[in-house]
């Protein structure tokens, strides 16, 4: 099976995909910015010992993304998938009013910690003479503004037009790039802000309305996107849970849902 290196996967869906990878048979280098992992994360990882890797890593840093390039590659052999998940967040509020030190923290990881991760996996891949590499969209990678979220979604915009072109720019030399675009879930983006304090959007009764509609668990949306990247060998592929026809029909059938997420 697949050798796969996810970044940004001590949580959320990155977690969970870690997980449906090593049920699939994979192995899984998981990393984050923390020395090790939560003791919970380690519980659910025990049925799966030797068959995953924890790295640090600060995807801010290139030379931090090239050890954990060095480090799944030396314990795996090759690295066959590799996933651009880390992600970061702002405050819930006008861009205007947005402090620089949020702006800064959001664009080193949403952009260039996708693309020097993208650089370093598209360069050991080369030369190992395959690789796949998926990037994580999210809301602005379909160029819909919704308001005091719009830095945010400049970076997810950014993040799909890199994913495209790189994809043109790989034709031909047996490593893909694909997006991965899991639509709405229960996660800390939206629950807490980016100092870990309950997000305001919480409260936003039209937002929770919204949201019981139209997301999911991370599990739901992991059980979907592994299935899809190990399978795949297209390059450009772009796996959508949430698709326009989905979301159409969760409108409809709106009244008949009993459970709530928020």
């Amino acid at each position: 099976m697949k050798n796969v290196v996810i970044t940004g996967s001590t949580r959320g869906v990155g977690f969970y995909m870690a997980m449906e990878f090593l049920r699939a048979g994979c192995s899984v280098t998981l990393s984050g910015r923390g020395e090790t992992m939560a003791d919970a994360n380690l519980k659910e990882l025990s049925p799966f010992e030797g068959k995953y890797l924890y790295v640090q890593c600060n995807v801010q840093e290139k030379e931090s993304l090239q050890n954990l390039w060095n480090a799944s590659s030396k314990h795996w052999g090759v690295v066959d998938i590799w996933i651009n998940n880390a992600g970061q967040n702002t405050p819930h509020t006008f861009a205007w009013e947005t402090g620089e030190a949020y702006i800064e923290n959001l664009i080193k990881t949403n952009i260039i910690g996708m693309i020097y991760g993208s650089q370093i996996a598209v360069v050991g891949m080369i030369k190992q003479g395959h690789g796949a590499i998926y990037s994580m969209e999210g809301l602005g990678s379909n160029n819909m503004i919704q308001i005091k979220t719009i830095l945010y979604g400049t970076t997810k915009s950014a993040l799909t037009y890199f994913m495209k072109g790189l994809a043109k720019e790989l034709e031909g030399t047996g490593v893909i790039a694909g997006r991965l675009s899991p639509g709405m879930m229960l996660t800390d983006f939206i629950t807490k802000t980016p100092d870990g304090d309950q997000s305001e959007v919480i409260s936003d009764e039209r937002f929770k309305k919204i949201f019981n509609i139209m997301a999911d668990k991370p599990e739901t949306v992991a059980k979907f996107l592994v299935p899809k990247m190990l399978s795949n060998t297209k390059n450009d592929a772009q796996f959508s849970w949430l698709t326009s026809r989905k979301a159409a029909w969760r409108f409809m059938t709106a009244g008949l849902r009993k459970s709530k997420l928020i």
